[in-house]
């Protein structure tokens, strides 16, 4: 089983499976599920509150509706947004979010960008290195995943030996106790697809879930008088109605941040579900993840297909709306 980031970059240094646009994704391989990868387990968990420097600013990448949010009082107090990622490798690239240029490893990036979004959420880093079991702090929890984990396509999620890490966050998101962000991936197919004899395990193993939202990424934000479309690297919906039903897209404007892929896609939703349980403080996870997918737009989409984008675009503003979500 092989544990992979689902990242776009820019730096040359991460040219595993390199694509257009200086884009890159980095695998790790392990033979077993339970192999630990991205430095053999440096850290376990640690939790910080990320410096809100340049962080309320609402920057050129950013829907304008965050800037809404924060201007009605939500910024994400009282969330705890947990980005299980890399953060003990050697990978860093390079990209700006408005405040200034950095080069930074994966996990720092996507780490980076919920902060940006929910500058008032507690935000957690989690390595994947170390495939322990994922906490939950008290009150509402987002479980921000931009990798995958990926082995020979033809089983079912059922018989994959998940370790610690992923069967906590399987459990979490079946039982509705975290909204659970899980970027699409980047191998233009449908969530769960095979790309060169491979699926998706971690995609699988969420599809039905309750609090499990898939994300998508637009080429830019969309609006009704210039409607966006899906970018180029980007997973779809597909078929499946399970996925459809839980499928969201989000712009990710890498022409102005030089970061490509879902993989920064998954931290903007995870974002808005703090944002939005800093309004809805009674909320449960499942009723946070339903008011995100039941409020998305397709005005604003061109050509719109469940196929292709599922539940349409996330919309912040109307997901904090209602006077009450159930």
């Amino acid at each position: 089983m092989s544990r992979s980031c689902l990242k776009f970059g820019v730096a040359a240094a991460l040219a595993i499976l390199s694509a257009p646009m200086a884009s890159a994704q980095e695998a790790v391989n392990a033979d077993e599920m339970a192999a630990l990868c991205h430095g053999g387990g440096l850290s376990t968990c640690v939790s910080a509150t990320i410096p809100a420097a340049g962080t309320q600013a609402v920057q050129g990448w950013m829907s304008p509706e965050i800037g809404a949010a924060w201007a009605a009082g939500y910024k994400g107090k009282g969330v705890t947004i947990t980005i299980v990622d890399d953060f003990s490798s050697t990978s860093r690239f390079s990209g700006n979010f408005g405040v200034g240029t950095q080069t930074q490893r994966h996990g720092e990036w996507t780490r980076e960008e919920a902060g940006m979004i929910a500058p008032l959420a507690t935000i957690r880093s989690k390595d994947f290195s170390t495939g322990s079991a994922v906490g939950l702090a008290p009150g509402l929890n987002v479980l921000n995943l931009s990798y995958g984990m990926y082995a020979k396509a033809g089983y079912s999620s059922n018989q994959i030996g998940w370790a610690s890490e992923e069967a906590s966050i399987i459990y979490y998101a079946t039982k509705g106790t975290a909204v659970v962000s899980k970027a699409a991936g980047n191998d233009s197919v449908a969530v769960g697809g095979i790309t060169n004899g491979q699926q998706d395990y971690l995609d699988l193993a969420l599809i039905g879930k309750p609090s499990a939202i898939f994300v998508g990424a637009l080429s830019t934000n969309g609006t009704t008088t210039n409607k966006a479309q899906l970018a180029w690297y980007s997973n779809t919906a597909g078929s499946n109605p399970m996925v459809q039903s839980h499928f969201l897209v989000v712009g990710v404007d890498g022409g102005k941040t030089g970061l490509y892929g879902t993989s920064f896609a998954a931290p903007i939703i995870s974002g808005y579900a703090a944002i939005i349980g800093s309004k809805f403080t009674k909320a449960t996870p499942t009723q946070i993840t339903n008011d995100l997918l039941n409020t998305a737009r397709t005005d604003t989409l061109a050509n719109y297909s469940a196929s292709v984008y599922g539940k349409g675009e996330a919309s912040l503003s109307r997901a904090l709306a209602p006077v009450a979500i159930r």
